[in-house]
């Protein structure tokens, strides 16, 4: 019988992968952190999904029957992409889903930094009255200039739904048309001329080896004194000490983020404590409505490989098998 192997996952059951799968597949499951119980769950899978695990090129050399790796989500960088082409495995993901949730979520957090709402909600629970910041932190977003690193899915969105609130946009994405960006009512920029320019940065990219690490301590000190910084993409996109020293030393004013590096942030992290941090468990994502749509549409990719049916979003460069 053909098998589906399923290595991690956050939800409270696998009642929907089970109902697309099972006609076609036992499913197993585990939740799966090292090689050695990974490679023991996978090698002979004849389909892998994956939502956190580690799929590192031991794991996916183990694998001999896997006819696609699915990851449960957009990004893919818990997957060795190079080693799944290499065995000829096609890696697909779920690019489609929580794209309003995360764009809603964005603008939730620079309205909630540039307006303060958490230090004043947490001032007033104090029995506390009044204006708990300094007033120059009160900021009015029209007066604002927002850069957007990235301009895919979730990106154009953010940029529609800052439009309304009329601040400048730069957006900053090598591989998209100047004139597309500039159809959205942006303007394409450099990405040291947005990271100058913006009040407030927010972090839209995939994680690659081009993209770790991109606010650094040398490009943090291209920014403006003062910024914002959001990020709800993945948490290698800032260096986590250079992030803790431009909070403490005042130059960013600032961060929201629902990603960090790493993950959770440790109990003993300045994060947890800071006034001028927002900080969520990577949970931007969830509503029932994107959870559902992840859930079916991971189980469907596993499903029509198992069925001999075209494969689509495959991230890793091969063909689909059909």
């Amino acid at each position: 019988m053909l098998t589906v192997a399923i290595t991690d996952y956050t939800f409270a059951n696998l009642d929907i992968e089970k109902s697309i799968l099972d006609p076609l597949a036992q499913v197993t499951s585990g939740q799966c952190k090292s090689p050695e119980t990974l490679i023991e769950l996978v090698q002979n899978a004849d389909a892998v999904i994956t939502q956190f695990a580690p799929l590192n090129a031991a794991v996916i050399d183990s694998m001999q029957r896997a006819k696609v790796i699915v990851r449960y989500g957009i990004g893919v960088d818990n997957v060795d992409l190079e080693a799944a082409k290499r065995k000829g495995i096609p890696v697909c993901n779920v690019p489609d889903y929580c794209i309003d949730e995360v764009a809603d979520h964005t603008l939730a957090f620079i309205l909630g930094s540039t307006r303060q709402v958490v230090p004043n909600t947490i001032a007033i629970r104090d029995g506390k009255w009044g204006l708990a910041t300094d007033l120059s932190q009160m900021r009015t977003l029209k007066d604002q200039t927002v850069g957007v690193v990235g301009f895919g899915r979730i990106g154009r969105e953010v940029v529609a739904r800052l439009r309304p609130f009329k601040p400048q946009v730069l957006v900053y994405d090598p591989v998209v048309d100047p004139a597309q960006i500039e159809s959205y009512g942006a303007r394409s920029a450099s990405l040291d001329e947005l990271l100058g320019s913006s009040d407030i940065v927010t972090l839209h990219c995939p994680s690659t080896a081009q993209t770790k690490k991109l606010l650094h301590r040398e490009t943090i000190q291209l920014m403006k004194p003062g910024s914002l910084v959001i990020n709800l993409a993945r948490g290698d996109l800032i260096d986590t000490a250079a992030m803790i020293e431009a909070l403490q030393s005042g130059h960013w004013s600032g961060v929201a983020i629902d990603v960090c590096d790493p993950e959770p942030i440790p109990i003993d992290s300045p994060l947890r404590s800071m006034s001028n941090v927002i900080a969520a468990s990577h949970i931007a994502s969830a509503s029932p409505k994107a959870v559902r749509k992840l859930r079916e549409s991971a189980a469907q990719h596993a499903a029509n490989a198992l069925s001999n049916k075209p494969l689509v979003h495959i991230v890793n460069g091969l063909p689909s098998p059909v």
